[in-house]
């Protein structure tokens, strides 16, 4: 890209008038970007001025569903968690004013390492190297639940009580503001869901998208960064578990909505998963199919959304129009999953706390 093309939403000249002002010498030269993410989600952007690098976070072009990608949370809690044992990046500054660049935007340091997607990426790191990254990726939400959010400043980040009740009707909210045409299966996943809400744990600090890639590992195996927290707020934890299993669940290389890292040599499977987020939390995960489905359902109504952006010419990057054919796999998935849930317990072959229920890993997938 050169010095003076702006990538798409992001306007250089008004974003340097915008850094001399707050952080006077911070840049230094020209100012070139390149666009990291293909607006999918919040739209990321490496800025540099060929001394210092930074990076942009701001919200997708057009069509944004209401709460979603709100700037103000997620520098909020990236802010906060910076003296924690989780590893985040260092916020720059935040700016409310969509003049600037055309919406709500913050800045933050730019930091080494590796969103490992695929299991083609993880095959050149080894089975070793792989293993260990995704322990350490476990670990660290077991470091992130165990923060206390009153210490760090988030005790008003959220509303716990009653949070998977409101989780249900928010996202059935936003698939109806998403709706464009029929999907089999989405409402039936939504009212089984609710009819079967399992008793939440104590609240903690809730990532909303933990994934591999959406941490950062270095050539070391380190983890250097966990990012995209536009989805964070105050609540059960277990959510962020599920949302683990269902992502390391997914083998299909066609799936290009959500990682495929879990078929990897050496990546451990959801049940392996699950025993040591159990083990050292030390929380109850025998209902982690419940929160797995529902992870299946957020998903299917993301990418709905993304869906409807792309139908609207309103998405930048490649891909979007392949976005709609994956939603009904993961509506079906979402559905597997109870069913799957419910036979084991109606059978009387559900897990006892602690462990990892059996249809956490599927055959299928």
């Amino acid at each position: 890209m050169s010095a003076s093309a702006n990538p798409p939403g992001l306007d250089l000249d008004r974003l340097r008038h915008h850094l001399d002002r707050e952080h006077p010498g911070l840049v230094r030269g020209e100012l070139r970007a390149d666009l990291l993410e293909g607006g999918r989600s919040n739209l990321t952007y490496r800025v540099t001025d060929g001394t210092g690098t930074w990076v942009v976070r701001r919200p997708p072009l057009g069509h944004v569903l209401a709460t979603a990608h709100d700037m103000g949370r997620e520098h909020r809690v990236i802010t906060a968690l910076a003296d924690t044992a989780v590893p985040v990046p260092r916020t720059l500054l935040r700016c409310d004013d969509p003049e600037v660049i055309g919406a709500p935007f913050y800045v933050m340091e730019f930091v080494a390492g590796t969103p490992y997607r695929s299991e083609h990426q993880l095959r050149e790191i080894g089975p070793e190297r792989t293993r260990a990254a995704v322990h350490t990726l476990v670990d660290t939400l077991v470091d992130l639940h165990a923060v206390d959010p009153a210490a760090v400043g988030l005790a008003d980040f959220g509303r716990p009580e009653g949070f998977l009740d409101r989780q249900l009707r928010r996202w059935g909210k936003q698939l109806d503001a998403s709706r464009s045409r029929e999907l089999p299966g989405v409402d039936e996943l939504h009212a089984a869901l609710g009819r079967s809400l399992p008793h939440s744990p104590a609240p903690a600090i809730v990532h909303g998208d933990y994934r591999l890639d959406n941490v950062l590992i270095d050539t070391d195996g380190r983890l250097t960064a966990v990012l995209d927290w536009e989805m964070s707020t105050l609540g059960d934890p277990l959510t962020d578990l599920g949302l683990l299993v269902m992502y390391t669940e997914q083998r299909s290389a066609d799936l290009l909505a959500a990682p495929t890292t879990g078929g990897a040599p050496g990546h451990p499977d959801s049940r392996e998963i699950v025993a040591r987020y159990a083990e050292r939390s030390g929380r109850d995960v025998s209902f982690v199919d419940w929160y797995t489905a529902f992870a299946y359902f957020k998903l299917a109504v993301i990418l709905e959304g993304i869906h409807y952006r792309w139908t609207l010419g309103q998405t930048v990057g490649a891909g979007f129009d392949r976005i709609g054919t994956v939603v009904p796999v993961f509506i079906d998935r979402g559905l597997h999953t109870l069913r799957t849930a419910g036979t084991a317990r109606t059978s009387g072959a559900g897990q006892p706390a602690g462990t990892a229920p059996h249809s956490t890993t599927r055959d299928e997938d």
